[in-house]
């Protein structure tokens, strides 16, 4: 019977990989498949499961039968080196963040934009990442785990939970900022890796209610990202904040609910 994820290593992987993918199998809740020196993956796909986390020597990967990814910062290190070097980051000013402050990103997915709120907010702030999909959320919470943040940067936690039940367990203004990046349909070209995420997240719209419940938790602003010619901002009563012409996407944000406590 075949499983939806499932977690392996590389060819001859040495033994403490062999213990930390067992363990990290374990915290997920899904099957560890041992791998035979020399053995291919391609064939699993088919008897075996939908995805497979590969830990390896380079790092952790998300393969399906479509293709792989692995977690990297991909533009994320490139914002973050211009962050770091004194420029701007659109994230950063329509969120206004400042050190110190208390991110949640409720669409975490590769964890783009987490990673450079995690240097925005620096080692006294706070960045946590929610992902609906157990197979990105088991990628990114591996990744971030070896990332090197640096010494500038706080850590990004890393939550399993649908946003909108995880948002209505948090108290009252709880976080600066609630970020939202939903699935939506953007034209262009995209970075790489976003055919992977495309293929395993969540396509449910932002709805209303779950904006409501990011007003009630934010002290700030709730961010939402969307795309441009699109009315996907309008539908929930956002207006597009000024940037660039250039780009393909648009910003959005509210504040807090009224009479919040």
């Amino acid at each position: 019977m075949r499983v939806p994820l499932a977690v392996t290593t590389s060819a001859r992987p040495r033994e403490e990989l062999v213990t930390r993918a067992r363990a990290s199998a374990k915290a997920w809740g899904v099957p560890f498949f041992p791998r035979r020196s020399g053995e291919g993956i391609a064939d699993w796909f088919d008897a075996r499961a939908e995805a497979l986390i590969v830990f390896g020597h380079d790092g952790v990967t998300l393969w399906d039968k479509e293709g792989h990814h692995g977690f990297h910062a991909g533009m994320a290190h490139l914002r973050r080196m211009r962050l770091a070097a004194g420029e701007g980051d659109t994230f950063v000013r329509v969120a206004e963040l400042r050190k110190g402050d208390a991110v949640l990103d409720c669409t975490l997915g590769l964890g783009q934009d987490a990673l450079v709120a995690s240097l925005a907010v620096g080692p006294t702030g706070r960045v946590v990442g929610v992902e609906k999909n157990l197979a990105l959320y088991a990628l990114a919470s591996a990744g971030m785990k070896t990332y090197a943040f640096g010494p500038d940067s706080c850590h990004v936690e890393v939550v399993h939970a649908d946003a909108h039940e995880h948002l209505r367990t948090l108290p009252p203004r709880s976080f600066d900022v609630v970020f939202f990046d939903p699935m939506f349909a953007r034209p262009g070209k995209a970075q790489p890796g976003f055919d992977v995420l495309r293929r395993f997240a969540d396509h449910a719209p932002l709805t209303p209610e779950t904006l409501e419940e990011g007003r009630r938790v934010a002290r700030r602003w709730v961010v939402v990202k969307g795309a441009r010619y699109t009315d996907d901002l309008r539908k929930l009563g956002l207006q597009p904040e000024p940037g660039s012409h250039f780009s393909d996407v648009v910003w959005g944000r509210v504040g807090p609910s009224e009479g919040s406590p």
